[in-house]
Parts: structure tokens; C-alpha cells; sequence
């Protein structure tokens, strides 16, 4: 499907990404925080059937197939963005309407049983069948902006002039998000730079927008806005803090928050080794193990936090995403630094 789609696009670029379709970001952001939900669920199955005598391979292996579902998931809806042929994610959009549907009959299952609230596995649920209706509403505000199905014309997209221009290959803010939180994009100009010293003509020129012209413009206009609104007020005079403020203060703010996200995250080491250390000592103390009726294969918040393995896949996500929150704060800065210069 995907690679019959890219030999039907009919806007050829030099560049191996696209515009990106509507809810791009946020559809990545619930595609990662299911497969979180697919791992929390697939470690709650196996710890609750190692409690057991015997082996109750429905309590994880739907789970797995649920992670390698989407998985595939996110790599099909990459391959049709790139290719920039929307119609194809109307498959996609039946599988999310399929998962909504059995997750919520199984949610309900839970209720007709008398699960309570504070089982994980009923929260696990719940949470699925959220973030599954959540995907299901993002592929719908797709069909409606790009008009891509049930309408007679559909939306004309036109890639920006950086993906035009062979001579731009700075890809940053057209990369899917993945690739921009691991700069993945960058693999191919640090290959040739091992090889052989890079120049000026390797690097490509600057994008549009970090060009200082446009932030120039970007800037100047912000500062005129502050000269309208002092001229009712003859003894304010305009403020170049509120014009860079107003200028540059969203990446400012977005660089802000994944540096308060990555502080949180420090806290999640000396918690979860804490909750190691103090597992291997129950253990130790702990010498005759007590099996799980297998009628009530349930577990608490409480129960599954304390295994130390998953403790320790906590711990690793945890750094892993702390480190990638600090590096993406790192680089909103600067960048936004350098714009803000050029602009001055």
C-alpha cells in the first residue's frame, strides 16, 4: 500500500518527507503513550502469571499482539505522510474504530463482572480505550481538513519552498517526531562528515525560518504592535522585552517546559532503585512464596509496582525520556537564540 501510494503522489519533491498531515504531533505523542499502555499491560500479565500454577497465555499474548499492532501502526501512517497519499489511512482508520469497539465490549466486561476501580488491569483497559478513541477523533480531523474521502474536492497541499529547494538540507521541522527527538535525520551528514571533511556546500543553506531576515521581520512586527498600543499612553514608551517576548516566547516557554519535564523525571531514579532495593530485602525475607488463586488473576497498582523488573524497565523508559526531554530543551534554546540574535 505504501509504496503503491508514493508511485501515485503527484507533487514529486528532492527530499524524502512531506507536510505533514493534520494532528501529526499529537497522533505520535498517543501512538507512544499506547505502546507505553501495551508494555504496562504486557509486564501486568506476565508477573500475574508467574503468581499462578500454571500458564494463562491470554493474559499477555493479546497484549504483545495489541504492541506489534501498533507499531506497524505508526510505520504505515509515516510511510503514507511520506508519500502524501491520505486516502490510504482510511485502513487505518477502521483498525481504530475495530480496537475502540473491542476494548470497549471488554471494558464492559470488567464492569458486568464487578472488577473494581483499582484493579490495573481495569485501569489498563480504560486507558486503551481512551487513547483508541482519541486516534480514532485525530483520523477524523484528517478526513475533514484534507477532504480526502466523502468529498467531491479534496484539499491541494504544496510543500513548503525548503522541500523544494535541493540546496536546503536542513530537515528539522519537517521530520516526523521521532526523528526529531533522536535527530535521525542527521545520520546521512554525519556518515559523510566521518568519511571526509565537511564544507559549507555539504551543510546546504539556511532554511526560511531562521533566515535573520525573516526573523527580522518577525521581530519588527512584534515591536510595531507595542508602538500602537503605547501611542494612546504619551508617557509609555514602547518595550523591546515585550517584542521579543512576543516574537520568540512560545519556543521560549516549549524549551521551559521539557526542561520542568526532564526535572520531574530525575525523581523516577532514586524511586524506582529505592523500590528495588526494597524488593530484593522482602524477598530475602520473604522465603516461602504464596501462588495466586488463578480465579482472581488480578492486580493492584501497588502489587505490580513492587516487582523489581518492572521497577527496572521503569527506571530505564524514565531515563531515556528524561534525557530526551533535556537534549530537545537544549536545542529549542539555541535555536531560538540564534533567531533571536539574527533578529537584533
Amino acid at each position: 500500500f505504501p509504496g503503491w501510494g508514493s508511485q501515485s503522489s503527484k507533487v514529486q519533491i528532492h527530499h524524502n518527507t512531506w507536510l505533514h498531515f493534520p494532528g501529526h504531533n499529537l497522533r505520535w505523542i498517543l501512538t507512544f503513550t499506547l505502546l507505553f499502555v501495551h508494555v504496562c499491560e504486557i509486564a501486568e500479565g506476565i508477573v500475574s502469571d508467574t503468581q499462578m500454577k500454571s500458564r494463562h497465555l491470554h493474559l499477555f499474548l493479546p497484549a504483545i499482539m495489541g504492541f506489534v499492532a501498533a507499531t506497524v501502526s505508526i510505520v504505515y501512517y509515516h510511510n503514507i505522510e511520506t508519500s502524501n497519499f491520505p486516502k490510504l489511512l482510511l485502513a487505518l482508520f477502521l483498525y481504530w474504530i475495530m480496537a475502540f469497539v473491542t476494548k470497549t465490549i471488554k471494558l464492559v466486561r470488567y464492569c458486568q463482572d464487578g472488577v473494581p476501580f483499582s484493579q490495573l488491569r481495569f485501569c489498563i483497559t480504560g486507558i486503551m480505550v481512551i487513547l483508541y478513541g482519541l486516534l480514532m477523533a485525530v483520523e477524523i480531523n484528517v478526513i475533514r481538513v484534507r477532504r480526502y474521502v466523502f468529498f467531491m474536492n479534496p484539499q491541494k497541499v504544496k510543500p513548503p519552498e525548503d522541500l523544494q529547494d535541493l540546496g536546503v538540507r536542513f530537515l528539522q521541522p519537517f521530520v516526523n517526531l521521532l526523528s526529531k527527538a533522536t535527530y535521525w535525520w542527521m545520520n546521512t551528514l554525519i556518515i559523510s562528515a566521518h568519511k571526509k571533511p565537511v564544507d559549507l556546500k555539504a551543510i546546504g543553506k539556511l532554511p526560511i525560518a531562521m533566515r535573520a531576515l525573516t526573523n527580522y521581520v518577525c521581530l519588527k512586527e512584534a515591536y510595531e504592535e507595542q508602538k500602537k498600543k503605547v501611542e494612546d499612553h504619551p508617557n509609555r514608551s514602547p518595550s523591546i522585552w515585550l517584542a521579543m517576548y512576543s516574537a520568540f516566547g512560545r519556543p521560549i516557554l516549549l524549551s521551559s517546559t521539557f526542561r520542568y519535564l526532564a526535572d520531574l523525571l530525575g525523581f523516577a531514579g532514586p524511586l524506582c532503585i529505592s523500590g528495588i532495593v526494597q524488593g530484593f530485602q522482602n524477598t530475602t525475607n520473604n522465603t516461602n512464596a504464596t501462588e495466586k488463586d488463578p480465579s482472581n488473576s488480578y492486580l493492584s497498582s501497588e502489587e505490580f509496582l513492587r516487582n523489581v523488573y518492572v521497577l527496572a524497565v521503569l527506571l530505564f523508559l524514565a531515563l531515556i525520556l528524561q534525557r530526551t526531554f533535556l537534549q530537545a530543551s537544549y536545542y529549542v534554546t539555541t535555536e531560538t537564540g540564534i533567531n533571536l540574535r539574527g533578529a537584533l
